[in-house]
């Protein structure tokens, strides 16, 4: 299933006090002038291919006027390139920039804000005169179908640096946890081999083969248990399968990775080892901290 996925960095707050405005006049030190008069200068320049239309960007952006605070803070961010809304806008640097590049540009403070930004006017302490500079690093681009595909690449990477700070933070109730985990599925004589993160998984029925991608919605009936039996929560009880794109963050790692290994109709049971499950939190009122859980799911559907 297809997702829009477009965060725009120029919807940033615009709430500024009065500023001086600038006496320099352009050209501005250092930087050149496009034909539709874009004024940008490259600070890293690479080579290879362009962004094109429609393609998402990862950048990281900031905004000031005439250099002083700035109305949209240094921060990552997912943008669409679009056509350019008017002459020497910062969609026309955009377009300049390859991967890896970061770049300076200047532009025309009264079409950004009334053409890029919807204001009917410049904000109270703006004038025409202002400098309006855009300081922008591209990181990567690719088309908008691929976005669930590099933003479940990054959550994975902030997922693993995380339990690796749990483990080193907390060795002992690591030990622990590990131990029990370890104890339940040798006394209830569950043989399986763990996967890298390790979590455990068996399959009870088999599905049809058809396995679901990253981004995709899927539909999941599950009742979550504690080591000792005890229920916390069923989707089965409500009658009703929760549902949520895959591999991108919104359910706990050991959920994300272990739907991913199933097909469409199979069943089985989740061995999540705490750190993949709620880690060092409390969860409700039965899963305290360092919870190891079981999940028996089933792969209702996914589209």
């Amino acid at each position: 299933m297809k997702k829009s996925f477009i965060m725009m960095a120029f919807a940033a707050v615009l709430t500024m006090g009065t500023m001086s405005s600038c006496s320099e006049k352009s050209p501005y030190p250092g930087y050149e002038k496009s034909e539709n008069g874009l004024y940008y200068k490259f600070l890293t320049k690479n080579g290879g291919a362009l962004p094109q239309q429609g393609e998402l960007l990862e950048v990281n952006i900031s905004c000031t006027v005439n250099d002083t605070a700035p109305i949209i803070p240094a921060n990552d961010n997912v943008m669409q390139l679009m056509e350019s809304q008017f002459a020497g806008d910062i969609f026309e640097g955009l377009a300049m920039m390859h991967k890896g590049d970061s770049a300076s540009f200047i532009v025309n403070i009264d079409s950004t804000f009334k053409k890029l930004m919807g204001q009917p006017s410049l904000p109270e302490g703006f004038t025409s005169t202002d400098v309006m500079r855009f300081e922008i690093r591209l990181d990567d681009f690719y088309p908008e179908s691929e976005y669930a595909k590099h933003y479940a690449s990054k959550m994975k990477k902030v997922t693993d640096e995380r339990i690796a700070h749990m483990k080193a933070d907390h060795p002992e109730e690591t030990a622990k946890a590990a131990q029990e985990l370890a104890d339940f599925l040798a006394k209830n004589k569950i043989v399986v081999e763990p996967t890298a993160s390790g979590l455990n998984y068996v399959m009870t029925v088999e599905g049809n083969g058809e396995k679901p991608e990253v981004g995709q919605m899927v539909q999941v009936h599950y009742t979550g248990k504690l080591l000792d039996g005890t229920v916390f929560d069923s989707s089965i009880e409500r009658g009703e399968p929760i549902s949520f794109p895959l591999g991108v963050g919104q359910v706990i790692p050991g959920w994300d990775e272990g739907i991913a290994l199933m097909s469409k109709g199979e069943k089985g049971v989740l061995y999540i080892p705490y750190y993949l499950a709620y880690g060092d939190r409390q969860a409700g009122d039965k899963i305290v901290p360092y919870s190891n859980l079981m999940f028996e799911v089933e792969l209702v559907d996914f589209e």
